[in-house]
């Protein structure tokens, strides 16, 4: 397996947080952007080096053969309502996130049943692991952006990165087969999903496959969307926009938080009259203007941009954290009718095409299988 994986990896290998990995708790997430060869590799900072490490220095800079793709400049750096509402949330809830997904989803497990035996699957995205090992006659190596969840997979003696999924540490032409498993509708611009599915494509071998999974706007319960928080269109030129700058400006609008009852979906109404969001110390004004712009013909166009609350109970260890700095700075709330924490976390639902108009265009690979699927929009890459 160290055989396997050293040739994977494509800099920085040693930093790699395993469960052979007596560094796995100095690690944390610094920004990066793929375009700069020195940043490519593992996301990890203050790794102690043991003796005869500052000899590799020079290696690990080095890039593997082939392994020198650009990306646009709209992935570069990483979105602020993502590090915010995406990073920041899953490292706060990350143990009790890990604790409700333990579930398979049937055409995941078909699609990993389906590899040959001693394939080597990437996965992108991979949370607490829960793919990771599914086939045993298959090699596994993950990442994640959340040092929390990667943590969580090392516990479970996964070979697993820290890494951002439009930047991905692996070497070109590596995988058998490479699974994305609902995590590109956390990427806020086209440009950024474009690139995820590009990476995915890039690290697997000609003939590899690849399985992406997103949820989906046709969700099965219509009622869902109503209970999800809909970003108006200010919200979305000021944080959502790659042109817009790195800090929000204060808006006229409101975005109400709404409960629910189901972790990953939602299913309550909510629970307070006026919830009033803070961002960065700036308090917006309780009015109904952004719902009131949301209010759209259904022929007219389709709203995307979500925040999906997690409720994050008041008896989780994990309170006593992150969680309580983020009540202190305004990204999280209390709802002390129900006794929870209660987190934003932002989704880009994906409408039908959507994922397949992203793909058109890439010359080195063509969907040889597409699907709807408990509320999500799946298709199957193949490389060519």
């Amino acid at each position: 397996m160290i055989q396997i994986f050293s040739r994977i990896v494509a800099t920085n290998a040693r930093q790699a947080i395993s469960a052979s990995s007596p560094c796995s708790s100095r690690l944390h997430r610094e920004e990066f952007s793929c375009c700069n060869p020195a940043n490519r590799g593992i996301i990890s900072t203050n790794v102690h080096m043991t003796p005869g490490d500052e000899n590799l220095e020079g290696q690990d800079s080095s890039l593997a053969e082939g392994n020198n793709h650009s990306c646009p400049p709209g992935v570069q750096a990483t979105p602020d309502i993502e590090k915010k509402y995406v990073h920041r949330v899953y490292d706060a809830i990350a143990p009790h996130f890990s604790s409700t997904r333990f579930a398979k989803w049937p055409k995941v497990a078909e699609f990993l049943n389906s590899l040959r035996p001693g394939s080597v699957v990437l996965d992108a995205g991979c949370g607490n692991g829960k793919y990771l090992g599914f086939n045993p006659q298959c090699f596994y190596v993950g990442c994640d952006i959340s040092p929390p969840l990667i943590e969580i997979c090392a516990g479970k003696g996964h070979e697993v990165f820290v890494a951002d999924a439009v930047n991905m540490p692996y070497r070109e032409n590596v995988g058998d087969a490479a699974i994305s498993i609902a995590m590109l509708h956390h990427l806020s611009t086209e440009d950024r999903r474009r690139k995820a599915i590009e990476e995915l494509i890039r690290v697997v071998k000609r003939g590899g496959l690849v399985l992406i999974t997103v949820w989906a706007v046709e969700q099965e319960d219509k009622s869902l969307l109503n209970k999800w928080t809909p970003l108006c269109d200010k919200y979305n030129e000021e944080w959502v926009d790659p042109s817009s700058p790195p800090m929000r400006n204060k808006s006229a609008t409101v975005l109400d938080s709404i409960g629910e009852t189901d972790e990953d979906t939602g299913g309550a109404k909510q629970t307070d009259d006026q919830l009033k969001n803070s961002y960065d110390g700036l308090e917006d004004k309780t009015t109904a203007a952004c719902c009131d712009s949301l209010i759209m013909d259904e022929h007219d166009q389709t709203q995307q941009e979500y925040f999906v609350p997690w409720h994050l109970p008041f008896h989780r260890a994990e309170i006593s954290g992150a969680s309580a700095a983020a009540l202190q700075n305004g990204l999280a709330k209390k709802d002390d009718k129900k006794g929870t924490v209660v987190y934003n976390r932002y989704y880009h639902v994906f409408v039908e095409g959507e994922l397949q108009r992203l793909v058109a265009g890439m010359k080195n690979a063509t969907i040889v299988d597409q699907f709807y699927d408990k509320s999500n929009w799946c298709i199957v890459l193949e490389k060519l």
